[in-house]
């Protein structure tokens, strides 16, 4: 496989939106299209494709640094110059949630934090710079979903930055109004199928790791969705670290994170400045991680949601959505015998 972007010139490099949109019209209805012997397999026991940091489509050079970082990135970004390469490295995504969406993206991986300063208790996507506001996120989401009845997402708010019980309350509030009779209560990690949730006419499991989550019937505790670090930036570390956590998932009964992404060191940065997370990490190594997506299996023991950095740079979703073939082929020849 040449390397993503080859043969492109610049500007078909940037957004690649062209690309991005031949990819979209075949996944957006994918859940509701699979064949009906996958329909009762647990969601657990599929393979689904995510974005990692999945809003990071679009930060704010002029905002503040996020509370994410650490004081002395604070201090350097009253520097124009330090923001501008902060939002190289701070972006992981190219697409909006939309055409995430409709690329075939069902998982999200999803950072918050209020604006200190701000009055108000209004909640941000953040990475390293504040990006979006949670409710048009969620507005962008709801809209797909109304579009799309059979596809079911699901939302991972798994880092809470600057937010005290009543941010929480407030964002908690915000994800009710906004998806309302379409969330899914906690249940039995096994029990929830496809055929489950369109009996229910569910379309959205919300994991929120934070205690609050106990208040709330439709807050699914962060142990339900472990999504193992591997912090490296080399591929092949990567890959064994993703190996190995997937022998040890089957003895906990949740789903699973595979997070097939490359993490940049302080060093890594430094080195280099200008070029930024896709250029330095990303472009080089996808071929390689995509390779081991395909020799993957879903099921109890295989892999469940699958995560990547720049999702339409290759075809990951894909790639993904066409391992629970194996699925039906594992069903056929289990009826043979």
């Amino acid at each position: 496989m040449s390397p993503p972007g080859a043969g492109l010139g610049p500007a078909a490099r940037g957004r690649r939106r062209r690309p991005a949109r031949a990819m979209v019209e075949s996944n957006a209805d994918w859940m509701g299209s699979l064949p009906a012997a996958l329909r009762s397999y647990p969601l657990s026991n599929l393979a689904i494709p995510g974005s990692h940091d999945s809003f990071s489509y679009w930060v704010d050079e002029k905002s503040p640094v996020a509370p994410d970082q650490a004081t002395a990135v604070k201090r350097l970004a009253k520097i124009s110059l330090v923001k501008k390469i902060m939002k190289k490295w701070s972006v992981t995504q190219n697409l909006t949630f939309k055409e995430q969406l409709e690329g075939g993206i069902r998982y999200f991986d999803l950072r918050v934090s209020s604006k200190p300063g701000e009055i108000g208790q209004e909640i941000y996507f953040i990475h390293g710079l504040f990006g979006i506001k949670v409710w048009d996120g969620l507005m962008e989401i709801n809209t797909f979903l109304g579009q799309h009845p059979k596809e079911v997402i699901f939302l991972d708010f798994n880092h809470f930055y600057a937010m005290d019980n009543s941010h929480h309350f407030y964002l908690i509030n915000r994800i009710r109004s906004a998806f309302g009779s379409k969330l899914c209560s906690i249940a039995c990690v096994e029990h929830v199928t496809l055929q489950y949730m369109w009996e229910k006419k569910h379309q959205v499991l919300i994991f929120y790791h934070y205690p609050l989550y106990r208040e709330y019937p439709f807050l699914w505790p962060g142990s339900k969705m472990p999504a193992p670090w591997a912090n490296t930036t080399n591929v092949r570390k990567l890959l064994q670290f993703l190996e190995t956590t997937l022998e040890e998932r089957s003895r906990y009964g949740t789903f699973h994170v595979s997070q097939a992404i490359l993490t940049p060191r302080v060093k890594t940065i430094a080195w280099h400045l200008i070029r930024g997370l896709k250029n330095t990490l990303v472009h080089r190594n996808l071929p390689m991680i995509l390779n081991w997506v395909k020799t993957q299996k879903p099921g109890v023991m295989g892999v469940n949601i699958i995560t990547s950095d720049f999702v339409e740079l290759v075809d990951f979703a894909a790639t993904v959505i066409a391992l629970n073939d194996l699925l039906l082929e594992e069903d056929e020849s289990a009826t043979k015998s």
